[in-house]
């Protein structure tokens, strides 16, 4: 059953689900805006099981709900070392068609992404909203060099399954395919918000360790790596970044901490 949607707004947008009876879409806790009153809400800290949503049960008798409850577990685990919210929000509609309302936490885009079950998307840490239950959540970890060079690339969000997700992200979205590129594209490493499965995700230092490397390190504003994206496949990208927009705030209240260089100078103590 397609999930049927709308986004809305411009510079902070909202998606409006309609939900047929029954249907149930799920979000990460926070995103929630509004429902109607025939649409229940149920907040879990496990996952969609990508049977509809409903929980599993505990066949087996004992050994059974403990599978459950160590599966609960890893995946709570997960989402706290990812820094992602430990509980998701399951709406359903009953006895009619319902209505839901959801919303990122930046002022910027939403996109609905439509997957059907050949192609997994990768997601920036906070980027999913809400998704139909027929599609699951999970965190992928990066590997270590990746993770410690990229900063935001370390810690990725999966959404694997049939169905629609609704992703949000900073400013303005562009998409690109890297193939159109010559197969490769370089990226700052807070631009990226999403890409299809199939597009390598990696880290690159800018520059060498030589005089131009430095200046682009020290007073370009990106720091010391770029993000790179290779393959063919649908990459979306952000206009805005989160550490420039903390920048923004912390510049308008007078307390800039940047300076006039930028890049490897910056720092985000208060």
């Amino acid at each position: 059953m397609t999930l049927q949607q709308e986004i809305v707004g411009n510079a902070m947008q909202m998606a409006v689900v309609n939900l047929q009876p029954g249907q149930t879409v799920y979000c990460e806790a926070g995103k929630f805006l509004f429902k109607t009153a025939n649409v229940t809400m149920e907040t879990r800290l496990s996952g969609p099981s990508g049977n509809g949503g409903q929980q599993e049960g505990g066949g087996g008798g004992m050994g059974g709900l403990l599978r459950q409850a160590m599966g609960t577990a890893m995946q709570v685990g997960q989402r706290a070392l990812a820094g992602e919210s430990l509980a998701f929000q399951y709406f359903t509609a009953q006895g009619g068609a319902g209505t839901v309302g959801f919303a990122g936490v930046l002022p910027g885009e939403m996109r609905a992404l439509e997957l059907d079950g050949t192609r997994a998307w990768f997601a920036e840490k906070d980027a999913f909203v809400a998704a139909e239950s027929t599609v699951e959540f999970g965190i992928a970890f990066q590997g270590g060099r990746t993770g410690m060079s990229g900063g935001e690339g370390f810690i990725l969000e999966k959404f694997t399954g049939h169905g629609t997700v609704i992703i949000a992200g900073a400013g303005n979205f562009i998409d690109l395919d890297p193939a159109d590129f010559g197969g490769r594209i370089e990226v700052d490493t807070g631009c990226v918000v999403a890409f299809e499965e199939g597009i390598q995700y990696g880290v690159q230092r800018v520059g060498g360790l030589n005089r131009q490397g430095i200046m682009n390190a020290v007073f370009g504003g990106e720091g010391l790596s770029l993000a790179t994206l290779e393959g063919s496949g649908r990459v979306i990208l952000q206009s805005l970044t989160i550490e420039s927009l903390a920048n923004a705030l912390k510049k308008a209240q007078g307390g800039d901490k940047q300076g006039p260089t930028g890049g490897l100078f910056s720092t985000h103590a208060g």
